[in-house]
């Protein structure tokens, strides 16, 4: 029998009970696959992200209850936390690398940290009628990214009320699906649904806005950006245009603690 340490956290907040939780679990070395999803199924979160030591840092990876994924955003910032405060990490920046997404870093600005993630291309579609049919209303245009489809809208409340039908999103030759509009009080408002990976609704999702900030950067003329996630739980971003390189801010808080048991 062996035991491993978990930690779970919520993301992209500064109060429990909100932004988006993961499960982190530090490892010497690697275990199989296998092994990684049933303990990513049993804590049955958005996402468990896994982190071993390497040269530079940290190599990474993320599951979720059913498959493991290319990027996660809210699973690496609370990756970052806990080495910062838990596992006396003691640079200002940490190296992960992603065997799917390349090298990715995160720093500490006083209570911030910012995911260095790359940005992602994306191009617009005529999946219009699609789209329309897996929300209910129609999108003012739709793009295609690396993973997911972008739809936006013309404004805050049609992303609030707007009615997914999972079933049909499921359908969609992506990963998910986003939903935006420039928002009241910050630069932009999203949801993001991705049933495909077996989340209907994601509390707060960092790698989306790889998409979203370049496409608000330049829609609003400006390179820092507040954002909102309207889910349920809801979080706060802080995001900044670096061109190839977006900066994705939050804070973390941490739930629990403890050890799991495994037969290796």
């Amino acid at each position: 029998m062996k035991k491993l340490t978990l930690f779970q956290v919520d993301a992209f907040t500064d109060e429990l009970f909100k932004g988006n939780s993961a499960a982190v679990c530090p490892l010497t070395k690697w275990l199989p696959a296998e092994l990684l999803q049933k303990i990513a199924s049993e804590n049955n979160l958005a996402e468990t992200a896994f982190i071993a030591p390497s040269n530079n840092g940290y190599d990474i990876r993320w599951f979720t209850p059913t498959v493991e994924v290319d990027l996660c955003g809210h699973a690496t910032l609370a990756s970052a936390y806990v080495l910062f405060n838990y596992l006396n990490y003691n640079s200002n920046t940490i190296n992960f690398f992603s065997s799917h997404s390349g090298e990715l870093k995160v720093t500490r600005k006083k209570d911030i940290l910012y995911l260095d993630f790359p940005t992602d291309t994306f191009e617009k579609t005529l999946n219009d009628f699609e789209i329309e049919q897996c929300i209910g209303i129609p999108p003012l245009e739709v793009y295609k990214g690396k993973w997911d489809y972008m739809a936006v809208f013309e404004n805050e409340k049609q992303i609030t009320s707007l009615l997914p039908d999972y079933n049909k999103i499921s359908l969609l030759k992506a990963r998910g699906l986003i939903v935006t509009a420039k928002g009241k009080d910050v630069d932009f408002v999203s949801r993001f649904f991705a049933p495909q990976s077996g989340i209907n609704e994601d509390p707060v999702t960092g790698s989306t806005h790889t998409t979203l900030i370049p496409y608000w950067s330049k829609k609003l003329r400006k390179t820092e950006l507040k954002a909102l996630q309207l889910s349920k739980r809801g979080g706060k971003l802080d995001c900044i245009y670096q061109g190839n390189r977006c900066l994705i801010g939050g804070n973390a808080k941490l739930y629990l603690s403890g050890e799991i048991e495994i037969n290796e």
